[in-house]
């Protein structure tokens, strides 16, 4: 549970960034570029890509437990930034530094969950990481719902007073409206701080990982490899190659579809659903919900029992049908929007992240678990960051490109689909030791 923090922190970071988006813009003056640099630079996106190239190297070469005695205070730094923001730089390097921490911080956790767990309730455990991924968003959606600043079509939360004194302390009287407004998402910010310092707090009295410690004790009568002397063995294995664009093939797809959800959702329901800023938060609220409820239920309580590969095709295929229902129904359609609502929360309940963090922690030895998943950290939040242009241009100020982005949605599930339903690994009850063995043979 106390690794598992990090998982929250990532998701609150990224939803709290999107649950305040629109406020920031009103705020700051942004346009779609300024949105599309911010999602970049985010957990979301390039900021934690750049984060995972070194953590996945530092763990492996200095241990998990030096990731978790230091990376937190980074986390608390940069959200510390954002909470006093006065204008877009601020803002971005705000977004910049966390994102960073949660780079570093997301392959140390996945790895230190599936070395510290028995062969079966590896899943489990790991499922009940992404439980906390998703409890992170819904508490983070639930206080944008209860601080929302209202408009012409909808009433405040019930908590925007308090919003609108604290605002007014800081602030004065003759502040502006938009200045007020963002309070509610400066606070949803404060409330990630108390977290990562409770995270940093746990963290860094945990043991370090037995199984980095036997790999590292292997090792003690050759020469100690540099901290990225890790990229020549990953990127001459055949075997290592083959895992890794597997993965790819399915985390780079899937997570193209999934960044967006994460950054965008409740400005795209704003803009072109038509919804008010507080109506958005409780929707997406109310997804989130219905995601913790399908991870602990549906994966982590099944998916070291049942056949993985069925279980990884419902999933997915549940996440092609909620878009094809916002297609062809339409987005302003509200039965349309709640029928994908619930439909997307079943899917990323049993997403292709949860099989992603299971299977690429297994799939890897010791000596450079972590790094061979920060590279593929970095892979993928990179694309991520580099769509999240894209997506912006395509989807237009106002939402005009929307079903041309949810036709790209589909697509890139169907992929992940594909891919993943055709290589499933062969895992499921075996030792991490017994994996690699197979794997790569004796000698590792």
């Amino acid at each position: 549970m106390a690794v598992s923090l990090t998982n929250y922190l990532d998701a609150g970071a990224i939803v709290a960034g999107a649950s305040g988006l629109t406020l920031w813009q009103n705020y700051l003056g942004l346009n779609e570029g300024h949105l599309g640099w911010l999602n970049a630079l985010s957990a979301n996106a390039f900021g934690a890509a750049i984060g995972a190239i070194f953590g996945g190297f530092l763990a492996d070469k200095y241990g998990r437990k030096t990731i978790y005695t230091y990376n937190m205070l980074v986390y608390m730094l940069g959200i510390a930034i954002i909470m006093f923001t006065v204008n877009f730089p601020m803002l971005l390097a705000g977004f910049l530094i966390t994102g960073i921490s949660v780079g570093v911080g997301v392959p140390a956790s996945w790895t230190y969950i599936s070395e510290n767990s028995e062969v079966g309730n590896r899943g489990k455990n790991m499922g009940i990481s992404q439980f906390a991924w998703g409890v992170g968003p819904m508490i983070i959606l639930l206080l944008g719902m209860l601080l929302a600043p209202g408009n012409a079509d909808a009433s405040a939360g019930v908590l925007f007073d308090y919003v609108q004194k604290i605002a007014t302390l800081f602030i004065g009287n003759d502040a502006s409206v938009e200045a007020i407004n963002v309070f509610s998402s400066r606070i949803i910010f404060g409330s990630l701080l108390v977290v990562a310092f409770i995270a940093w707090t746990l963290q860094r009295k945990l043991n370090e990982s037995k199984d980095w410690e036997e790999a590292k004790q292997s090792q003690s009568n050759e020469k100690q490899p540099g901290v990225f002397a890790s990229f020549g063995t990953l990127f001459t294995n055949k075997v290592n190659i083959r895992t890794m664009l597997f993965l790819a093939g399915i985390y780079i797809s899937w997570n193209m579809v999934a960044s967006v959800m994460g950054f965008f959702q409740q400005h795209i329901y704003e803009t072109a659903g038509g919804l008010s800023n507080g109506e958005a938060n409780m929707i997406t609220a109310v997804q989130w919900i219905v995601i913790i409820a399908v991870t602990y239920f549906g994966f982590a309580m099944l998916v070291d029992k049942v056949n993985q590969r069925w279980l990884y095709v419902f999933g997915t295929s549940i996440g092609i049908v909620a878009w094809c229902i916002l297609i062809f129904i339409g987005i302003k359609n509200h039965v349309a929007l709640w029928t994908f609502t619930m439909l997307w929360g079943i899917h990323a309940g049993i997403s292709v992240q949860a099989f992603y963090a299971l299977w690429a922690s297994e799939l890897f030895p010791a000596k450079y678990r972590a790094a061979a998943q920060g590279i593929m950290f970095f892979a993928v939040r990179s694309i991520a960051a580099v769509w999240g242009f894209g997506f912006v241009n395509i989807y237009g100020e106002n939402g005009e490109g929307f079903s041309t982005a949810a036709y790209i949605m589909i697509g890139l599930l169907i992929f992940a689909l594909i891919v993943g339903a055709i290589w499933t690994p062969k895992t499921q009850g075996k030792s991490l030791q017994q994996i690699s063995k197979e794997r790569y043979g004796e000698d590792i």
